[in-house]
């Protein structure tokens, strides 16, 4: 299979939609939830020309409010001053880009649940991949949010296939990818259907 595509036909785009933010697990201080989520503001707390940046968090129990570390005594200079006009407004896009931060994650020792994140949207009716005269077919995978989706967790759903059928078509070679099939996928990629 051509790896640009060229002499295939047939063609379908899926595109991972965003149904949430992830919820981000870490034990609240003040109940026995672990799950919070972001309440839509950044706290910027100026000491002399020492910031400290936190992302404001609410537990979904209690509605407690925490705060997760950005960035903690930084000089002003350091950081850029576009950057720092979106925290201080509080900017929805940044708060977003924020609470899907695997690196903050890590940093500030709390993990993502991207459970009830996403759905699928394919354009290709599931009959098509079985029918005996299916010309090969490329698929153009879109991610409208970085959620790790197991690769096979897709192909089940794009193609409406049980788990065994999905290992058999990429076992045997109708199903090409760029990675394993068992590997988590969080960017776009294509992938192909050769005929049986």
């Amino acid at each position: 299979m051509p790896a640009d595509g060229s002499g295939i036909d047939r063609k379908a785009l899926w595109v991972v939609r965003e149904l949430g933010l992830p919820a981000i697990i870490r034990a609240c201080p003040a109940c026995r939830s672990t799950r919070h989520h972001p309440t839509g503001k950044v706290r910027v707390n100026a000491s002399g020309k020492l910031l400290d940046v936190w992302l404001l968090i609410g537990c979904e129990q209690c509605g407690r409010t925490s705060k997760i570390p950005v960035y903690e005594r930084v000089h002003v200079q350091m950081l850029d001053h576009e950057r720092l006009v979106m925290f201080e407004k509080n900017d929805p896009a940044t708060v977003r880009q924020l609470a899907m931060d695997t690196a903050l994650a890590g940093r500030a020792q709390y993990r993502l649940d991207w459970s009830g994140t996403w759905k699928l949207d394919t354009d290709m009716p599931f009959y098509e991949l079985e029918s005996e005269d299916a010309a090969p077919l490329e698929v153009v995978v879109r991610f409208e949010l970085p959620a790790p989706i197991r690769v096979e967790k897709l192909l089940m759903a794009g193609f409406g296939l049980s788990r065994a059928a999905v290992r058999g078509m990429v076992d045997s070679g109708r199903i090409l990818l760029p990675m394993a099939v068992d590997a988590k996928a969080r960017k776009d990629f294509t992938l192909y259907v050769t005929p049986a």
